[in-house]
């Protein structure tokens, strides 16, 4: 009975309101982003619209580790993508300015695209090398600024709440940039709505800050950084969530 009232509820009542939000945050943001630049803009409006959609949907969010960052350090951060509150957990609750590394086809959301866009953030194109070149050149200047960047580097969300295959191109970055690394593990963000499927679950979604992983004299060692964040990520997930995964190598 519970879960049908919900259902009523998200779909008749919060929907709706997210839409209207949605909208008009994206039209606030690409208005003032226009006027006072990115670095305020850019991230204020998206981080207040985040937790509201939380507490529209009835998700509540728990933060572990937020002493181990420093506002005013740059950092890349790597996550766990176990479904769409992925993004909303961590623009909410991180409260660390940053811009997003997202693919290139999110772009095309009517107004949310282009306010991405007029927000700094960084939209992959591995479609040639000319492209690939760009998103670390754009990647480059971002980092540069003093600004952090979050990356999912499993490139997409999870089919069944587990740990895909990582992707290097967030630890080439923080190689090349010699920034320190923040492994982010997010749990509960599956049950709340998984791949599959619209309709959406209230939980506690809990977000885990783990301590930054620093460069060496020489920078990183890729293939390390890429198995010592995931062994970070997954020591705080349920052992029902943890699965042995080799990470991408080509």
């Amino acid at each position: 009975m519970k879960i049908i009232i919900y259902r009523i509820y998200q779909w008749v009542i919060a929907m709706p309101i997210f839409i209207v939000i949605t909208f008009l945050t994206a039209l606030i943001t690409i208005i003032a982003t226009t006027l006072n630049g990115t670095h305020f803009w850019g991230y204020y409006p998206a981080h207040i619209w985040s937790r509201c959609v939380c507490a529209l949907f009835l998700m509540r969010v728990k933060v572990k580790g937020r002493e181990n960052i420093d506002k005013d350090t740059s950092y890349v951060f790597v996550a766990n993508h176990q479904g769409a509150f992925d993004i909303w957990a961590i623009y909410g609750y991180l409260d660390h300015n940053f811009k997003w590394l997202m693919k290139k086809g999110l772009e095309k959301i009517f107004m949310v695209g282009y306010a991405c866009k007029r927000s700094g953030h960084i939209f992959v194109d591995d479609s040639n090398i000319r492209a690939i070149k760009q998103t670390i050149e754009d990647s480059e200047k971002t980092l540069r600024g003093g600004m952090s960047l979050v990356i999912f580097p499993e490139g997409s969300r999870s089919w069944n709440g587990k740990m895909s295959p990582f992707k290097r191109g967030a630890f080439m970055l923080a190689s090349e940039f010699r920034l320190p690394v923040v492994p982010l593990t997010i749990d509960g963000s599956f049950k709340a709505m998984p791949r599959f499927t619209y309709n959406m679950t209230p939980t506690t979604i809990t977000l885990t800050i783990h301590p930054p992983i620093y460069p060496g004299e020489k920078g990183f060692n890729t293939r390390q950084l890429m198995e010592q964040c995931r062994v970070e990520i997954e020591s705080s997930l349920p052992a029902a969530d943890r699965q042995p995964a080799k990470t991408e190598t080509k």
